[in-house]
């Protein structure tokens, strides 16, 4: 891992100056691979994302579906709305992880660049979370209401079984009836939480850069060098787990202040109901079925970007 004493200052902030010279470094080949991951990962995992906000704001108080374990869950729904059931709100899934990843991509590799200054030195990892970290910042101000709408669909029980009971008929429908009813406040519901959880992207896209990197030193290969896709996934996956492990309560009161049955305050007065209610498992709720989502999501995501991005660059050179 590098060390901060060996990395040339960055460039100083400057303001519009600094924007000139991000926009200039932004490569939309990075926004492209970056929204493919995302869009591939979300239409193939999307079932196990439902169960997972299901567990989440299942908080004993409210008359809610009760589920015994994923498997179950996935069968209740199954039974009662059929696939449908299983793809309530993946319309917003699928355009929230496509631009939330190309995004994401996109603002993180143009923050990089900007803080090497066109020097080959690599980032230390404290860099690295800075500038993830940063990139998210600016990807949920841009994708907020697009997760707010799709927490509403998802949580939506009887929206297979009976169409007059939907509240919200789609994303749109959602954004639109959220937007008249609750303001752009309500839009932006969870986006403290949101903003915290910022550092989970941050924590994996660091952890993601120094094991490719250290990765690469072991194999005595250039930092940028193409690897295979069994090293991409393992490193993704690891990545990944990592990230959760220590960030996944915030997604948990993220869903919950996004949810339409219960109302809170806060982001405090939903982290002390929690607590008072349910104790620290109450802010693992649905880890499991995240954990089987999410890490098989990042691997496809990384994966997809990966080749992805190396065919556009070698596309635009040839």
């Amino acid at each position: 891992m590098s060390s901060g004493s060996g990395q040339a200052p960055e460039p100083e902030l400057k303001g519009p100056t600094t924007m000139l010279r991000l926009l200039q470094l932004v490569k939309y080949e990075n926004l492209l691979a970056g929204v493919s991951g995302g869009v591939v990962s979300t239409l193939m995992l999307h079932p196990l994302d439902l169960v997972k906000i299901r567990f989440a704001v299942s908080d004993g108080l409210k008359m809610r579906p009760k589920y015994n374990g994923i498997m179950h869950c996935i069968s209740c729904i199954w039974k009662h709305d059929g696939i449908r059931g299983l793809y309530q709100g993946v319309t917003p899934n699928v355009w929230g992880a496509g631009l939330s990843w190309g995004f994401y991509f996109f603002f993180y590799n143009a923050i990089k660049a900007y803080k090497q200054d066109g020097r080959p030195t690599q980032l230390s990892a404290t860099q690295h979370l800075i500038s993830a970290a940063e990139a998210g910042a600016v990807t949920l101000c841009i994708t907020n209401p697009i997760w707010v709408t799709k927490t509403r669909l998802v949580l939506q029980y009887d929206a297979g079984v009976d169409p007059s009971k939907r509240q919200y008929k789609g994303m749109f429908h959602a954004l639109l009836k959220i937007y008249k009813n609750e303001g752009i406040r309500g839009l932006y519901k969870g986006f403290v939480p949101g903003l915290f959880g910022t550092s989970h992207g941050a924590l994996q896209f660091m952890a993601y850069e120094e094991l490719k990197k250290d990765f690469c030193k072991y194999k005595n290969v250039a930092a940028d060098a193409k690897l295979n896709s069994i090293e991409y996934i393992t490193m993704a996956a690891l990545s990944k787990v990592f990230a959760v492990s220590a960030t996944y309560p915030y997604q948990v009161i993220r869903a919950r202040l996004q949810d339409q049955h219960t109302q809170y305050s806060g982001v405090m007065n939903a982290i002390w109901r929690t607590w008072r209610n349910e104790g620290v498992h109450g802010f693992y709720k649905g880890v499991v079925p995240n954990v089987l989502k999410v890490t098989p999501a990042c691997c496809i995501t990384f994966l997809v970007y990966e080749n992805v991005s190396q065919f556009l660059f070698d596309f635009q050179q040839s």
